[in-house]
Parts: C-alpha cells; structure tokens; sequence
C-alpha cells in the first residue's frame, strides 16, 4: 500500500489529548494536529482543493503559474501541489512572516516577493495588491486567493468536519479555531452544525484585527486595526469564507498570552506548533473556564501548524525578550 504522491498524504491526522496545560478543565480538551500534514499546516487541504477546483474549470493550464498572497503556510501547500503537477509558483507575504517560512517557500522552488505589513489592503504596495497585479500581468497565471475562494471552505466542509466527527464518534460539543482567511472556521462548523446543531463553535482572533468587533456589531472598523504579531489569524479585510452566522463567540488572544502558551505546549505536551496554535489553544481554555465546561463535554481545537516556522521567534529567548513576552519571574 503507497500513496501516488504526497498530495495523497493530506488529511487524517490524528486527535490527541490535552492533559497538563487543561489539567483544571473537567471538559475533555482534544486538538487535531494539523503540523502532520506533509506541508506542516492545514492549509495543504485547501491548497489542493483550490488548484483541483480551478483545473476543473480550466482556470489554469499545464506548466501556468500559481500567485498567491499568504502568510507562509498556504504558500507552502501550494508549493507542493505546484512541484507534483508541474507548476511554477510566485507567492507574496509580508515581511512580519518569519524567515524561516519564506526560507522554505524558496526551498520548494517558488519565488518568494515581501511586502510591507503595515500598509492599507488596498495599498498597491500590500500583498493582496501585488499579487492580483502579478495575476494581470503573467499570461497563464492564477490567483487562487485563498480569501475569496469558497474552495477554501468547502475543502474544511469535505474533510476536517467529517474527521472530527468520526474521531469523536460524534461526542464532540465544541469546536474551537483560529479564525484567518475563515476557511478552516467556516467550513467545518457547517459540517459539524449539519450533524449536530447543538455543538458551540468558538472563534479565536488576534487582537489588533477586525474580527471581534465586526461579529459583536457586524460593523467592519478599521480603527480596530493595530500592528500585532500572531502569523496566521486575525484579518484587517472580511473574507468571503468567513461566517459569522456559525460562531457563537469570539475570544482575542494578544501576543504575549499566545507565544508563552505555545512554549508551553512544546514543553509540558510535546506540540511543536506554532503561535496561532498557542493562540487557539489559549483562547479556548479561556472559554472552557469561563463556561465551566463540565466532564460530559468534549472540545477540539485546531493546531494549524508546525513550530519549524518560528525557531528564530517564538522559539529563540532573545526575540521574546526583545518583545518583553518572557515571565520575568
């Protein structure tokens, strides 16, 4: 038994028990480990999913160019699918995005193009802008934009929501993740809430992003945008594949609250993730004590990816002290 490629090595990855950070939490506390993806994230799933979608309806043709903004991880996804099916790829990202993820973009042959991170979407300098330019000016290119393309959510629909519910057998009552492009949140609510309406969905952001606010009011205020350094979640745009309708509530989680609980995961429970891990997992722990879930309740938390992205931040003392986020005690 082999895998054609290892684009068939995407999905299934396991649920695995949080003991030691949730030790004071009744509730069981799974997470799905998404780094066992063979790009280290979740977002391989929608990565194939887009490019298949889009080679359906001939969007794009053999030997074209993928374009896409990303913070790292969709780029990596689409690197590998671009090295099977024989693809060129240009990616552009922020320069608040570690090294260590453009690094790897590149080792999988893709060009790698930095934009400032804080400039406006619609600056021409962003890189929502330099990649849709890009897109116009490279013949048989496509712009998959992970924002816009409801491929996104309907890869999380198709395979993270049935896992779960399998590997819970169904017992799952709460389901909590970062909330980004809104894919990942969206897609395998609307699986889950299909199976079980009564299952409580938790969104977790970034503060300095817009998401909180535009869910408690619907109103999208820019002036909540502020210069945070969470890699992956919170947005300063509404995607289309984000659905508010499905969240029952939102918790922030800042900066120096999510590095420490990655560390802490790391050491105390062997997860080498990365920050908006420690993000998710923080902020949904904040939920369970707040709520006092009970023993009779199971959450699972999406893991989106691999610590390998952020040694020379998260990882590395001197950068945390830098940024006053180590325990001074």
């Amino acid at each position: 038994m082999y895998k054609k490629s290892i684009l068939d090595a995407i999905g299934n990855t396991p649920l695995v028990k949080l003991n030691k950070v949730a030790e004071d939490i009744e509730a069981t506390i799974l997470v799905k480990v998404e780094y066992l993806n063979p790009g280290q994230s979740v977002k391989d799933r929608i990565a194939v999913k887009m490019i298949e979608d889009a080679e359906k309806k001939g969007l794009i043709e053999p030997g074209g160019t993928i374009i896409e903004g990303t913070s790292g991880n969709t780029g990596m996804g689409l690197a590998l699918v671009a090295a099977v099916k024989g693809y060129k790829c240009i990616f552009t990202t922020t320069d608040k995005q570690s090294k260590e993820k453009i690094d790897l973009l590149r080792a999988l042959g893709a060009e790698v193009r930095v934009c400032p991170t804080n400039v406006e979407p619609d600056d021409p300098k962003s890189y929502y802008s330099v990649a849709k330019q890009l897109s116009k000016e490279i013949p048989n290119s496509y712009y998959p934009n992970q924002y816009e393309n409801l491929s996104n959510t309907a890869a999380h629909y198709e395979t993270t929501g049935p896992e779960i519910w399998y590997q819970t057998e169904g017992s799952i009552t709460h389901y909590a993740a970062g909330m980004g492009t809104g894919g990942t949140i969206s897609g395998t609510a609307r699986y889950l809430l299909e199976k079980n309406e009564q299952i409580q969905v938790i969104g977790i952001d970034s503060v300095g992003s817009v998401y909180k606010k535009y869910f408690e009011t619907g109103e999208y205020d820019k002036n909540e945008v502020k210069p945070y350094l969470t890699e992956g979640i919170g947005e300063d745009i509404i995607p289309a594949n984000i659905d508010m309708d499905l969240v029952d509530a939102v918790v922030q989680v800042n900066d120096k609250n999510a590095f420490q609980m990655t560390r802490a995961l790391a050491k105390k429970e062997g997860l080498f993730i990365g920050g908006s891990c420690g993000a998710a997992v923080y902020g949904a722990l904040e939920y369970a004590r707040e709520q006092k879930l009970g023993s009779d309740q199971l959450m699972v938390i999406i893991l989106p990816d691999s610590g390998s992205r952020y040694v020379s931040k998260i990882y590395n003392d001197e950068w945390m002290d830098e940024h006053n986020f180590l325990d001074t005690q």
